[in-house]
């Protein structure tokens, strides 16, 4: 189970790096369209829409991913002059707060794609529907569910990650 999880977190993470280079090349594009306006050019249509729908996707898939591998910023002031057994407490504490967090996140997301679908809201330029955005990010966030539940599982003792996965803490 473990395996798939990682796996799934890592497909993830490299779909939205895909996504966030596609939107970069898709801006520069668009700058230089509009740079040259003059001889006929123009920015690609939508591209604030594009970019904003992106990189919502690109945020959902890429926290799962960071969270297993222990990437998120730390503030670790005393965390060395604390106990071991106070850090295990704090790592647990930390870790379903995040869950909660994310289940909170995605319930409401998906609360808001709901009343989205139900009022045909579109977008302003490609006149795509609002809820559509977030449909696509709905999968790698309830991906990011399971990640997030998993790693509360891992500082619980309950679980553990694939044999030879390395996290990223460091010293901050």
């Amino acid at each position: 189970m473990n395996r798939l999880i990682y796996g799934l977190a890592r497909a993830m993470t490299w779909f939205g790096a895909v996504v966030l280079v596609l939107l970069s090349v898709m801006s520069v594009i668009s700058i230089a369209g509009r740079a040259l306006s003059g001889l006929g050019l123009g920015p690609v249509p939508g591209d604030f829409e594009l970019v904003e729908a992106g990189t919502a996707l690109a945020v959902f898939c890429f926290l799962p991913w960071a969270h297993l591998k222990r990437g998120h910023a730390v503030v670790d002031l005393f965390w060395r002059a604390y106990p071991a057994p106070m850090r295990r407490l704090l790592d647990i504490a930390a870790d379903l707060l995040m869950f909660v967090i994310w289940v909170v996140l995605v319930w409401r997301m998906s609360v808001s794609m709901m009343d989205y679908r139900e009022n045909g809201e579109v977008t302003f330029i490609l006149q795509f529907r609002v809820w559509w955005g977030y449909a696509v990010s709905m999968l790698p966030a309830v991906i990011g569910c399971v990640a997030y539940l998993w790693r509360l599982l891992e500082s619980l003792g309950l679980a553990r990650p694939p044999q030879g996965f390395e996290t990223a803490e460091a010293v901050h």
